[in-house]
């Protein structure tokens, strides 16, 4: 019988064989980062930089990531119809709208589904700063469920032997606890319940396994810390980098505080200065460690804020207008996909749907957009439900 995660053949050759998913939570202003509209009355104070490309310019709050221009696809012309935080996050990290009756898998979820993992002993995705409502594996089984990490900084937690166990002792307790629940397994077999014991098999495996240290962000230089940024995402940005070394599929992590109803134009330069740093670093990080090209980054967000300028001196919630960056995995470098008119309200050329973003991630990575995956229920879905991929950026 084929081993369910074990990798399958794709329907075309992949660029990208792992993804390192940045989610900037509360809407990113887009006039204020990745598409500016200096001496507009939309722009604001926000000031355009050059670039190591001529016809990409930047936001003055990315003063790093303008020098590594040449290596990411700016893609201006994405839009959405969820102007809700939830619904919109939801919506990003799934194609699908969100429901009651149902919770739908997230990209991480997908690859391991549709593409098995890479590393057997480790997660086939991680989760970083990702809270407690993010849609994880949804109806997916419980072998696709990425693991998910409070505290970068912290290991993996409860994943060593308890000081006073032998490996005997504890090979004897696990032995003896599979016999008190031999004959429930038997009356009551159900998926569920065959995944609860599959999901202790993966957890003391990943015990026994040499990868662990991959959590452990104690075994990088001080340089190395430091050049990511000493606060929690820069430090997530890094474990995801020592992770996907070690082959873990998918790797989310996610920055708050975008939500700047009020006084924008100090938070934004904030939270972009936090971004900047760690987003530059991992960059210039994949290229001289060889793994750029197989590694797809991907910043994106629920949504923009609005190019009015509010009484608060902020930015209200803009999903008809917004941006996120590809980069690395076989991405075109130096790209700018979508334009919006002079003010930042409308695209106006190359329209980008949420399900289009997730489909190109995915054809990047060889998945096959096609594929029917049915819920418990018996409904049919897709990866990026009818999304289609911006092939031209590859």
């Amino acid at each position: 019988k084929r081993d369910p995660l074990s990798p399958k053949n794709s329907h075309f050759p992949a660029k990208a064989k792992n993804v390192i998913f940045l989610f900037m939570t509360g809407g990113v202003s887009h006039v204020d980062t990745f598409d500016p509209k200096p001496g507009t009355e939309t722009g604001g104070p926000t000031q355009a930089i050059n670039t190591k490309v001529d016809h990409l310019k930047l936001a003055e709050n990315l003063p790093l990531l303008a020098n590594h221009a040449e290596k990411i696809a700016v893609i201006r012309g994405m839009t959405s119809t969820k102007g809700a935080h939830e619904q919109g996050n939801y919506f990003m990290h799934t194609s699908y709208a969100q429901r009651a009756t149902i919770k739908h898998p997230t990209m991480g979820s997908w690859m391991t589904k549709l593409d098995g993992r890479f590393n057997p002993t480790l997660p086939g995705a991680v989760v970083v700063n990702g809270g407690s409502r993010h849609p994880l594996a949804g109806f997916l089984p419980s072998s696709h469920q990425p693991l998910a990490i409070g505290d970068p900084e912290a290991g993996l937690r409860n994943s060593k032997m308890h000081p006073g166990l032998n490996n005997d002792t504890f090979e004897k307790r696990l032995d003896f606890s599979q016999k008190l629940d031999e004959s429930f397994v038997k009356k009551y077999g159900s998926a569920k319940v065959n995944s609860y014991a599959n999901m202790y098999d993966d957890a003391i495996r990943l015990m026994k396994s040499g990868d662990l240290s991959a959590f452990d962000l104690s075994k990088e230089t001080q340089q190395a810390r430091e050049s990511y940024g000493e606060d929690r995402f820069g430090q997530g940005v890094l474990l995801a980098r020592r992770l996907v070394e070690r082959q873990v599929r998918f790797v989310e992590v996610q920055l708050g505080g975008w939500d700047t109803h009020q006084n924008n134009f100090s938070r934004v330069p904030e939270q972009s200065a936090i971004l900047d740093q760690a987003l530059s670093a991992l960059l210039a990080d994949l290229e001289q460690r060889g793994m750029l090209e197989e590694t797809l980054v991907v910043l994106a967000t629920e949504f923009g804020r609005t190019p009015n300028i509010n009484v608060n001196d902020g930015r209200d919630h803009y999903p008809k207008a917004f941006s996120c960056m590809l980069a690395g995995g076989g991405i075109k470098g130096g790209q700018i996909w979508g334009k919006t008119d002079k003010e930042g309200r409308e695209v106006i050329d190359q329209k980008v749907e949420i399900p289009d973003l997730n489909a190109t991630i995915a054809f990047s990575l060889g998945l096959p957009l096609d594929e029917i995956v049915y819920s418990p229920t018996r409904r049919p879905f897709t990866l990026s439900d009818k999304g289609q991929p911006i092939t031209q950026l590859i």
